[in-house]
């Protein structure tokens, strides 16, 4: 511990902290626009968080300068506020300040610090930076015209999957942020994962909205069927005020059906029908000498990765279509064919935690008799506005359920498909009971679970050793991927999840800022993923049916329509293939 005062009071705290996590510690919060975010920004760029040190030189940066034994440090000084002012007024000057259009209003940090000191607009005035505007991918938008250069986004994506698709692109003035040679994303090897618009102070990166296209569903009269991922649950609450982490599947049906949907379904049913098709392929390769390891293949930005990065491994992916993808399938053959609807007739909307998503559902691959099996996928987000939109007061909503015909249920294994090692301790629950006759007796399998960037186990199943591996984010996943590559590899069936924490935390979930949310504790951004993951696995718990194999409505569409698992009907259906992408390459 050192000694410091602020604002002449005196302190103890943690040597090797920041000025500006002292001050957060003692009770103050200094102006700033990079730390308490993640860690990743471009330290001390943006000169927000100015402060006088007695003794030093000048003002410092309060994110990259360190506390030390006898530090006195003033923030309120006429100089040092009057210097944090002017900082956000030269950001401002070089902003398209079209606020009442952008999608981040609301949750904008330049606005939140320009409020707090007192930033005056216009009062610099001169040319701006030239503007990209990209909005050629499915799922994100960049607008540069709204980049403030704190480069959060470029530590994110090198961060959590070592990649470096974003970085600066030319110098001085025109300086910007952008793919190489200031590409678009779709002339990039970019996964389209959306971390880096999860961390974006501004609305420089945002997702591309597909509200418009729902509404033009209802105005021509379509079938609209809704499906909502199970991550969306353990996170739309926080739109709406409520604590980090609370589970609001009741009030979203409510939400969903007061918009007006056709049917309200969960996407837990398709992820029980997943794991019926992923297990049953992962024992066939087993038992039969197939391409072992079998790696996962719900995560789009991990297919991504996979095709543009190691194009002579895609064998190892399971065949099977995510779930949402699954669902959709479903609806537009089973669902029609049993309520006498034209596929053609029906619009599938997903509401996912994921802007990869939306990428996905374009692949020529995912089409059946020339129809997508998803027509429109929206963020948490995008549901949020369009709960706002429609005068709906989320927090007081009865809690509801989803429609029960056909595709209703769903089990415990389902829902934890939204968190990092969700999908192999799902797929685990039914493989046991298919090779051992019996249920695995503590159902949960604990081996599997947390937050480490790579986990293993190995597993005795009815004398079989099953080794199996989790990673996400692509920079933990690259381990084991070259593991593979170079025939080292020991497991049986690998799980990677493209965003790091899984689907609880992709790119299309509400932002999560310590500014923005003044109720919650001060180390939210440290622990907002096991939030979001307790809510998950509280819901499993609550489930009376927790193994996917269990779930009596998959047994009937196997029985009156797809035959059995890995049947011709079910691969016709609900699995695909990959492509290795020209171009890009290890």
């Amino acid at each position: 511990m050192v000694n410091i005062k602020i604002e002449g009071i005196s302190y103890q705290v943690e040597e090797g902290l920041t000025i500006l996590e002292a001050a957060k510690k003692c009770g103050y919060e200094i102006p700033s626009l990079c730390a308490f975010n993640h860690g990743e920004c471009s330290n001390g760029s943006c000169r927000v968080c100015l402060v006088e040190v007695v003794g030093a030189r000048g003002l410092v940066a309060s994110c990259v300068y360190p506390v030390n034994e006898g530090m006195e440090i003033i923030i309120s000084s006429p100089k040092a506020t009057e210097a944090r002012r002017a900082s956000v007024e030269l950001l401002l000057s070089n902003h398209n300040i079209n606020c009442q259009q952008c999608d981040k209003n609301g949750k904008c940090e330049l606005l939140h610090v320009a409020g707090i000191t007192g930033a005056r607009e216009g009062r610099y005035q001169g040319a701006k930076t030239p503007t990209t505007y990209d909005q050629l991918t499915p799922a994100i938008i960049r607008d540069t015209s709204k980049c403030i250069l704190c480069g959060r986004c470029v530590a994110r994506c090198q961060n959590a999957h070592g990649m470096g698709i974003l970085g600066f692109e030319n110098r001085g003035f025109n300086t910007i942020v952008a793919p190489a040679e200031n590409r678009s994303f779709l002339n990039s090897p970019c996964i389209q994962c959306g971390q880096c618009v999860s961390v974006c102070p501004t609305g420089a990166l945002m997702e591309k909205s597909e509200i418009g296209r729902v509404d033009a569903a209802f105005k021509s009269g379509k079938h609209v069927v809704v499906q909502t991922a199970p991550a969306v649950r353990a996170a739309l609450g926080e739109e709406f005020g409520m604590p980090v982490g609370t589970a609001v599947t009741g009030k979203m049906v409510a939400a969903l059906k007061r918009l007006g949907f056709h049917k309200v379904y969960d996407t837990n049913f398709a992820a029980d029908l997943t794991i019926m098709e992923e297990g049953i392929e992962l024992l066939g390769r087993i038992q039969n000498g197939g391409k072992l390891p079998m790696i996962t293949s719900c995560s789009p930005g991990w297919i991504n990765y996979a095709e543009y990065n190691y194009g002579d491994l895609l064998d190892h992916l399971s065949s099977c279509k995510s779930p949402h993808q699954m669902q959709g399938a479903i609806l537009k053959s089973y669902y029609a064919e049993k309520n006498g609807i034209d596929p053609k007739d029906i619009f599938v909307v997903s509401i996912m935690p994921c802007t990869a998503k939306k990428d996905e559902k374009e692949r020529d691959q995912l089409q059946v008799n020339g129809l997508k099996d998803v027509d429109a996928v929206l963020t948490t987000r995008e549901l949020a506005k369009m709960i706002k939109r429609a005068g709906i007061l989320f927090t007081r909503l009865p809690d509801e359920e989803f429609d029960q015909d056909l595709m209703g249920e769903y089990t415990g294994a389902g829902v934890i498909f939204g968190v990092t090692g969700g999908v192999m301790e799902a797929a685990l629950r039914t493989v046991y009971f298919v090779l051992t006759g019996k249920e695995h007796e503590a159902i949960k399998f604990e081996a599997v679970r947390g937050f480490e960037g790579v986990r293993e186990a190995s597993l005795d199943i009815n004398g079989m050793t099953v080794n199996v591996a989790i990673a996400h984010g692509m920079k933990n996943a690259k381990v084991l991927l070259d593991e593979i590559r170079a025939g080292k590899s020991k497991y049986h069936f690998i799980e990677i999840m493209g965003c790091p924490g899984g689907c609880i935390a992709g790119g299309g979930q509400p932002i999560v800022r310590s500014c923005f949310l003044p109720y919650e504790d001060d180390d939210i951004l440290d622990t907002y993923k096991e939030k979001r993951a307790k809510a998950l696995y509280s819901e499993d718990e609550r489930q009376q049916l927790r193994q996917s194999h269990k779930n009596t409505q998959v047994q009937k569409l196997y029985d009156e329509f797809l035959g059995e698992p890995n049947s011709h009907k079910a691969h016709e259906l609900l699995h695909t293939t990959y492509q290795a992408r020209v171009g890009f390459s290890d």
